[in-house]
């Protein structure tokens, strides 16, 4: 790379590069952290605006309980003159006035129970007191936290407990009076929404640092306890006559401010976000947005060294293409170079595709056909010969023994059955598949006279199917194997051959010992297998590989046990793909 250096005229440009690319690049990387800053800034901006919106709609929803219960004190005459009792100057004096207007054919009705029901319930806990005054006093019915009321008799007006406070609370003051005698005002009753219950609302927004800021200078912070620093930035915040800016606490701390005037109560709702705060919050992200700005300079600034590098080469790179191209010589004599321009990438791409074409061709297809060939034979040549040999064991003590008719009959059957294994044909008939199966359990019936019996019910449809050869015995070896019992004098095993609308059907039935359902899942498992290595049984495995090799999809076998006892093996062969076999037959 530091060839090109060495020119005067590549030294002065890639300068001149180096210092464009890095004035683009911290330019890019201030905007997009400016923007993000602003995005971030007016998101907060947009959740105080949300906040706010939630305390005024609290505000709102509190005062309508309380118009809606006015007017449900002046429909209710019962709960008027009880309201006009709890006016009196003491508990006493309540209960004694209460008694004396009530009439024995109504029922009696509490103002302060009902105030519990229709207001604290109803509020959910936001409407904390209510007060009844007259001119001088005034009576109070409070609500703790767990909604027990209280009763607090001839509390002078000028008390604190009445003193408007933004800690305190928010107050309604509605006058009560008395429509039966020309709408006389008797008192006024005062509900004091707790601050504490509607700013509990908002704790959950994103709000950085909020606070309320009363006209008369009470301020309560949300969620923050007695923050003095905080304190006084609300009451700058509040006073600085902006809806929205930024207030200066040092050379590098700003703190963002935004402020809404409540249209209910004369407060202002502030929210103060702190900058510094704010990036250290989304520090990861700008630090990405530096490490992708500085990679991208970097990476910008080799690509510009390497194509000045290799401007020299340029030229002949496209001779070279085109000379190949001239040739019809597709194949690659070299790796393909780094792809610079459109001839390069062209060059590359095709010299790709023959490469993977080729390959293709040469593994994935002839490869895997002479592979499956391969593993065909294999598979054909693995048939265990034990059973052969035990068999001959047999005969042959018997023969000794005997010198009977049976004995000669057994030894024929055998004969016949291994002059057709070593045939070479490997595809037959199902038919001729099936004798072969009668000749091993025609050698069966011998091994185990009286108490061994077999039949085959097979459709005339299904005998000139093409199949592979001899894997219908490894099915009932498995029998004589696994499912056999020597005690059982009736040991029977059926074939049945039929036809549905889309299947051939064959079934290979016994009444010997079933399969545990441990065992049937391995067994099924190790089946179904793909991988040749997972197991050394030959049984079931072999025949299905062999079966599925040559039917391909069409072809499935499930193996089951009866209700009553024994093994059901059902091999299905699609009528689609046997069309497609007979047809290639005939072709042959």
């Amino acid at each position: 790379m530091g060839s090109f250096l060495q020119i005067k005229i590549y030294r002065q440009k890639f300068i001149a590069y180096v210092i464009f690319v890095v004035a683009i690049g911290l330019t890019i990387g201030i905007l997009t952290s400016a923007m993000l800053l602003n995005q971030w800034v007016g998101n907060a901006r947009i959740e105080a605006a949300n906040a706010f919106a939630r305390v005024e709609n609290e505000l709102q929803y509190d005062a309508d309980r309380i118009e809606a219960y006015m007017q449900r004190i002046y429909s209710n005459p019962g709960l008027m003159d009880d309201a006009r009792s709890f006016l009196s100057s003491s508990a006493e004096g309540y209960l004694t006035s209460r008694l004396k207007n009530s009439h024995y054919s109504q029922p009696l009705v509490s103002f302060p129970e009902d105030v519990k029901t229709y207001l604290y319930s109803w509020a959910q806990g936001d409407i904390t007191q209510i007060s009844l005054h007259s001119t001088q006093y005034g009576n109070v019915v409070r609500f703790n936290n767990n909604g027990i009321a209280s009763f607090t008799f001839g509390v002078p007006n000028m008390d604190e407990a009445f003193r408007d406070t933004l800690m305190k609370g928010f107050v309604y003051r509605k006058k009560l009076s008395d429509t039966t005698i020309g709408s006389h005002e008797f008192g006024e009753l005062r509900f004091l929404v707790s601050s504490d219950q509607i700013f509990k609302s908002v704790q959950n927004f994103r709000l950085g640092n909020a606070a309320a800021v009363s006209a008369s200078g009470d301020i309560y912070l949300i969620g923050n306890g007695q923050n003095q620093d905080l304190v006084e930035l609300s009451r700058l915040a509040a006073t600085n006559g902006r809806s929205h800016g930024f207030i200066s606490t040092g050379v590098l701390n700003h703190i963002f401010f935004v402020s809404f005037p409540s249209t209910k109560f004369n407060f202002k709702f502030v929210s103060m976000i702190d900058l510094s705060m704010l990036i250290r919050q989304h520090a990861v992200t700008l630090f990405t947005i530096f490490l992708i700005v500085l990679t991208a300079m970097i990476c910008v600034l080799l690509l510009i060294a390497y194509n000045m590098r290799d401007d020299a080469l340029f030229l002949r790179r496209i001779i070279q293409s085109i000379g190949r191209v001239k040739t019809a010589n597709f194949t690659p004599n070299r790796p393909a170079r780094y792809r610079r321009n459109e001839y390069g990438m062209i060059a590359r791409e095709l010299d790709d595709m023959i490469q993977q074409l080729n390959k293709h061709i040469r593994n994935e297809y002839l490869l895997k056909i002479k592979q499956q060939e391969t593993e065909m034979k294999a598979l054909q040549h693995q048939i265990n010969p034990h059973f052969l040999y035990n068999t001959l064991e047999v005969i042959r003590s018997t023969a000794l023994v005997n010198q009977d008719r049976d004995t000669a009959d057994a030894i024929a059957s055998l004969g016949a059955l291994y002059r057709e294994i070593v045939k070479k044909e490997n595809i037959i008939s199902i038919g001729s598949e099936l004798e072969l199966l009668k000749k091993y359990l025609e050698i069966m019936e011998f091994k185990y006279p009286e108490r061994f019996y077999y039949q085959v019910n097979v459709e005339q449809s299904l005998l000139s199917l093409p199949t592979v050869k001899f894997w219908m015995q490894p099915l009932a070896e498995n029998f004589f194997i696994h499912g056999y019992n020597a005690n059982h004098e009736f040991n029977l095993y059926v074939v049945n051959g039929f036809e549905t609308e889309d299947h051939y059907v064959l079934e290979f039935v016994d009444n010997g010992h079933g399969i545990t359902e441990e065992r049937l899942n391995t067994v099924r498992s190790t089946m179904f297998n793909h991988d040749d290595t997972s197991s050394n049984s030959i049984g079931l495995r072999n025949v299905y590989t062999r079966l599925h090799f040559f039917y391909g999809s069409g072809f499935c076998i499930e193996i089951n046990n009866n209700e009553e006892a024994g093994v059901k093996i059902s091999v299905r062969l699609s009528k689609e793909v046997m069309m497609e076999h007979v047809q290639t037959d005939d072709c042959g």
